[in-house]
């Protein structure tokens, strides 16, 4: 793939290689990720785009360390995480990899600060809670509790907790799912100027094929395979979204 996107970032986050994931039920295998092949590099923005049942969240799962593939290779940093033992997977989870959700999962009895310094308490090198809030654009929000938030600010909030534990990698499930128009185009040139705060790839699920315009890179997904990878030759910006 380095051949094919010659000026993508050289640096390779992840590596994945015939990955397959399947599960058992009613005498029935279903086959949720069908042979994916694919190299994510530091810095870009990648959107997965395919209908209910392709496979994008059992890929994300993958991705994030949630799940395990039942066959092929995963490397980060030249360790596969198909080999990891569940503590092992614990720590990846932990100390490598950002996650925002469609539903935002804030504690309703804390704070936006508290929410966030939640996530930075349990890793090592956490940026400031203080400063993601101020960058995701809530320095005046800190104090407020989830109820008295929107929903775009709820979600800036996740995203703020995703990225204090300087994360090496953001994936995000749905991100714009429970937003209306001018709240998703907001969260998506949010999590563009994460991706350049933070230098990480960004990986986002979606249905929705206007976030496409953003990316990189869209993996396109059906029935468990990546039918294709195709390169962005002029992402938009955000505010050019027609959502």
């Amino acid at each position: 793939m380095n051949n094919q996107f010659p000026d993508l970032p050289e640096e390779k986050i992840l590596q994945g290689s015939e990955l397959s994931r399947w599960y058992e039920g009613d005498g029935v295998t279903v086959r949720a990720l069908n042979k994916v092949t694919f190299e994510i590099y530091k810095g870009e923005f990648i959107v997965v785009l395919g209908p209910s049942g392709s496979g994008k969240s059992t890929f994300l799962n993958l991705l994030g360390g949630m799940d395990r593939a039942d066959e092929g290779t995963l490397y980060y940093q030249g360790k596969n995480l198909v080999e990891f033992s569940a503590d092992q997977l614990t720590e990846y989870r932990r100390d490598v990899v950002g996650f925002v959700f469609q539903f935002f999962h804030l504690i309703p009895t804390l704070t936006a600060l508290e929410n966030v310094e939640l996530s930075a308490g349990i890793t090592a090198g956490s940026r400031k809670a203080e400063e993601v809030l101020a960058l995701v654009g809530l320095e005046d929000r800190m104090k407020h509790f989830p109820s008295q938030m929107s929903g775009g600010e709820q979600q800036r909030v996740s995203i703020a907790r995703a990225i204090v534990k300087n994360p090496s990698l953001l994936l995000c499930d749905e991100p714009t799912g429970a937003l209306d128009s001018v709240n998703s185009v907001a969260v998506v040139e949010l999590l563009l100027k994460v991706r350049d705060y933070l230098g990480c790839p960004v990986v986002a699920i979606t249905h929705n094929t206007e976030m496409a315009k953003v990316a990189d890179r869209v993996f396109y997904m059906k029935d468990g395979k990546i039918i294709q990878i195709e390169k962005n030759e002029h992402p938009v910006q955000a505010k050019e979204l027609q959502w």
